[in-house]
């Protein structure tokens, strides 16, 4: 995307709005498609990351399947024209009935709790095959928020209880077609992989009727200059020649899976802001735009880091800003920055903002949510309405008791 096709379209369809390039969507699924040394792997899209339609349909043609962690998310893929056969249902804590609509849909079916399982072996016995989620307790990614894999996390049967799994599937018959980990984000070395495959391998002994091992994602993105990123075809290649001397061992060839989401839509994804103000303090001097963590809360839930310029003024003489929302809390969405002076007006960009951020976006101060926008080439084209009031009070109801006097004129 150039600077005039998010000016252009900042001018066009207003502020906030998410803007997201279509090319570096496709180049980086090819990207990660090619990287495991010609060994065939399948790619399902962690959707939680970015799920407007048109992004799952232009992930579809590029032969992606989807993850889904509940199923609203699975709905939203049927709708979006994926089979069901294609779409991966990884859900946690959720109610039974939901795991039950999950199997009428054909999906395949993650089950990361012993007790769910075994409702699920006395239910469905060998008729519905399943996928098992294990915790290999190992740490990733640096921070508890992000790192899922850990022996306090809530995700996953722990890798000490593959006993106990074991002994559920043979009391009920269960098909057990698929061993699943997925460690956390911001991975950037391949032996945290490693490591939990090696975990995965063994763990395979006690299940005879495997189709496929599903090592998630967290594959870490640059969100700054310098920072450290996954060599994702080195970290590839090792996991292939990982893969297939597991397969030999086991006896025959088996489907490698991943559940990539930040890694493809991160970097595709800008945010565009206006200034609303500039405010100087005895310390700091501050920009205040009009949004806040209301449609980006990765800087405060996170600690995450945005690179953000000056759309407005890229050449101008850099100053030390802190660049703050709108919001009634401290929602600061990138401290101390040098960014080109900036004025009243100006258009600021917030990179790195593909994954995770309309999709964690929310009405709080009852603001309204943001659009979205997808550029495609030449084509600059909106994909989700900017919220309107109507659509904040559309499920209220109104209570008659509760209503207020009319006031005379």
């Amino acid at each position: 995307m150039t600077r005039e096709q998010l000016l252009s379209a900042a001018h066009e369809f207003g502020t906030p709005t998410y803007i997201y390039d279509a090319n570096k969507i496709r180049s980086q699924y090819k990207r990660l498609e090619n990287a495991f040394d010609k060994l065939p792997v399948k790619l399902h899209y962690a959707m939680k990351a970015l799920s407007n339609i048109n992004v799952l349909r232009l992930l579809k043609n590029e032969g992606a399947g989807l993850d889904a962690v509940s199923i609203e998310e699975v709905r939203l893929g049927l709708r979006a024209g994926f089979a069901s056969a294609s779409i991966m249902y990884t859900p946690n804590c959720v109610d039974f009935e939901e795991i039950q609509e999950a199997v009428e849909i054909g999906v395949h079916i993650n089950i990361d709790n012993l007790a769910i399982l075994e409702e699920f072996g006395h239910l469905y016995g060998s008729t519905v095959p399943c996928c098992i989620r294990i915790n290999p307790h190992i740490m990733a990614g640096g921070n508890s928020n992000i790192s899922v894999g850990h022996i306090d996390s809530k995700f996953g049967i722990s890798i000490h209880q593959v006993r106990h799994i074991k002994r559920i599937r043979e009391n009920y018959g269960i098909r057990v077609n698929g061993l699943h980990m997925h460690t956390g984000s911001d991975i950037v070395d391949a032996q945290v992989f490693l490591r939990g495959a090696d975990l995965l391998y063994e763990a395979a002994s006690s299940f005879p009727d495997l189709e496929f091992l599903d090592f998630g994602s967290g594959f870490k993105v640059a969100y700054k200059e310098g920072d450290y990123v996954a060599e994702i075809e080195k970290i590839g290649f090792e996991i292939a020649q990982s893969f297939r001397g597991f397969c030999q061992e086991y006896g025959r060839e088996l489907e490698l899976w991943f559940e990539p989401g930040k890694f493809i839509v991160s970097e595709s994804g800008q945010f565009l802001v206006k200034t609303n103000i500039i405010k100087q303090t005895t310390s700091t001097v501050f920009i205040g735009v009009n949004s806040g963590q209301n449609h980006l809360i990765r800087p405060m839930f996170y600690n995450a880091y945005h690179q953000i310029e000056n759309l407005s003024n890229p050449e101008g003489t850099p100053r030390l800003y802190s660049v703050v929302g709108y919001i009634c809390e401290s929602d600061t969405l990138g401290y101390d920055r040098l960014i080109p002076e900036v004025n009243v007006g100006d258009i600021l960009t917030i990179k790195n903002a593909g994954a995770y951020g309309f999709s964690m976006a929310n009405n709080y101060n009852s603001r309204l949510r943001p659009a979205e926008v997808l550029i495609d080439g030449d084509q600059i084209q909106l994909i989700r309405k900017r919220e309107v009031f109507e659509d904040l009070i559309r499920n209220e109801i109104e209570l008659e008791n509760y209503k207020a006097a009319e006031v005379e004129a």
